[in-house]
């Protein structure tokens, strides 16, 4: 067994395991926001009951329950925000683990002889590349939406 080869699946294996292990981040941390979300959103709902039924109470205490009412609002939607990346991320994730298992089947394709490959082959491995070209193009796009993104934040 070639080394190259053996360095290919060795690489192949911790860049999988890298991908892995960003998924399960990615998911835990989708995880705390959604519990998040639902912190806020009883915190918001008492805020609200507050507002509406303490028609006496100072102004100054309403003007600090309609304060805190907005930063919850700001919190949400910078979580919102937060979610919406995690989710294109996710994305990234499926369509890199796609090009990954292209990229092997196509290279099974390449190492084999031209002398040696079947009219199916060549089919096939055309389709493959047309395949891996469509994954790229689809990951770029994501690239080019959380550029954008970025820089409408700014």
């Amino acid at each position: 067994y070639p080394t190259w080869k053996r360095t290919l699946a060795r690489r192949a294996r911790e860049s999988q395991m890298k991908r892995f292990c960003r998924a399960q981040a990615i998911q835990r941390r989708l995880e705390e926001i959604e519990v998040t979300f639902r912190e806020l959103e009883q915190q918001g709902i008492k805020l609200e009951k507050l507002l509406r039924d303490e028609n006496e109470s100072p102004g100054d205490q309403q003007t600090q329950w309609t304060n805190q009412l907005l930063y919850l609002v700001q919190k949400k939607n910078n979580l919102m925000t937060e979610e919406s990346d995690l989710m294109i991320a996710v994305q990234e994730l499926k369509l890199e683990e796609q090009q990954c298992q292209l990229d092997e089947k196509l290279r099974s394709y390449m190492n084999k002889e031209d002398t040696l490959k079947t009219p199916e082959d060549e089919k096939a491995e055309q389709e493959i590349l047309k395949q891996l070209v469509e994954v790229v193009n689809k990951r770029n796009v994501l690239i080019q939406l959380q550029e954008e993104k970025r820089l409408s934040e700014l």
